[in-house]
C-alpha cells in the first residue's frame, strides 16, 4: 500500500507546527525533514501545483480565489498526484512510515483537491481566536487588524463550505489543545488511529498576549466556532468539528456482519 497522507492546514499562528509536530512524534509517522523551505512546509518542495512566496501571503492568500483549489481545479489530473508524491517523497523520514504529515497553511483551502488526488488522506484543521492570529500575524503583513480580522473570516467561511465535501477529517482549537491537551490528543489519536506520544512539555495558551478590545467585533464564522470578542473566552463550536468516513464504513460493515446480513 502507498503511505498516507496526514494534511495539517490552517492560517499562519494558529498552531499547525505544533499539531504537525505532535503527529510526527507519534510511531509510523514519517515527516518532511531537513528540506531548505520555510518551516518544512511541502507545499514549497513541488512543481505541480505552482506556489511561491507570493501565493501563500500571511494574512492574506484566502482572500486570492486561485487559492482555493477544489475538484474542478485544472490540477485536478493523475500526473499532478504522480508528481508531487515523487518530489515530495525524498523528504519524508522514515521513508517506509504508512502515515506522512504534511503541513503547510494553504491546506486549509486545498483539501478538495488533495482529497481527489489522494482519496485516502486525513485532514486535520487547526483553529485559532481570530484576534490572536491577527495579532500575532500582524508582524508579517501589511494589512491593518480589521482586515486581518476579515482574512480570517473570509478564510474559515471557505473551510466551512468545503467541510461537507471531505470525507475524513478533524478540527482543532488551539485553545481546546492548550487547555485539555489530554482529551485532544486522544481525539487526534483516534481520528489517525496511532497513539500519539504526549507533548514534551505542557501547551501554553498564548491567547494573553494579544489581549485587548478588538478593532472590530467578531464575525458570524468566529461565532460558529465558538470565538466571540474575547481571546481569552471560549464557547462550544457549532459546526461538526470531524468526520471519518472510513471508519464508519467499516464498523457499519461490522456490524452487518456481526447481525449475519
Amino acid at each position: 500500500m502507498p503511505p498516507r497522507y496526514v494534511f495539517v492546514g490552517g492560517l499562519h499562528r494558529s498552531g499547525t507546527s505544533l499539531v504537525a509536530s505532535l503527529i510526527a512524534a507519534a510511531p509510523g509517522v514519517a515527516a518532511i525533514a531537513s528540506a531548505p523551505v520555510p518551516e518544512q512546509e511541502g507545499v514549497y518542495l513541488q512543481g505541480a501545483i505552482p506556489h511561491t512566496a507570493r501565493h501563500g501571503i500571511p494574512g492574506s492568500f484566502a482572500l486570492d480565489p486561485a487559492q482555493h483549489l477544489t475538484e474542478a481545479s485544472a490540477c485536478n489530473r493523475h500526473e499532478v498526484a504522480q508528481r508531487i508524491a515523487a518530489e515530495w517523497a525524498p523528504w519524508f523520514v522514515p521513508a517506509d512510515a504508512p502515515l506522512r504529515v504534511e503541513k503547510s497553511p494553504v491546506n486549509l483551502l486545498r483539501a478538495r483537491l488533495y482529497q481527489q488526488l489522494f482519496p485516502t488522506s486525513l485532514f486535520v484543521f487547526v483553529v485559532r481566536h481570530p484576534l490572536a492570529v491577527a495579532r500575532a500575524t500582524a508582524k508579517w503583513s501589511v494589512s491593518d487588524e480589521a482586515a486581518l480580522l476579515d482574512h480570517w473570516e473570509a478564510a474559515h467561511a471557505l473551510l466551512l463550505g468545503d467541510l461537507p465535501f471531505l470525507h475524513n477529517y478533524l478540527v482543532l482549537r488551539y485553545e481546546d489543545l492548550a487547555s485539555d491537551s489530554t482529551h485532544e490528543i486522544a481525539r487526534l489519536s483516534a481520528f489517525l488511529g496511532v497513539a500519539l506520544p504526549a507533548p514534551d512539555a505542557p501547551i501554553a495558551n498564548r491567547n494573553r498576549d494579544y489581549a485587548g478590545p478588538p478593532a472590530a467585533a467578531a464575525g458570524p464564522v468566529a461565532r460558529r466556532f465558538g470565538y466571540g470578542d474575547d481571546p481569552l473566552a471560549l464557547a462550544p463550536p457549532q459546526v461538526a468539528m470531524g468526520a471519518h468516513y472510513f471508519r464508519s464504513a467499516l464498523a457499519g460493515m461490522a456490524h452487518r456482519d456481526a447481525a449475519g446480513r
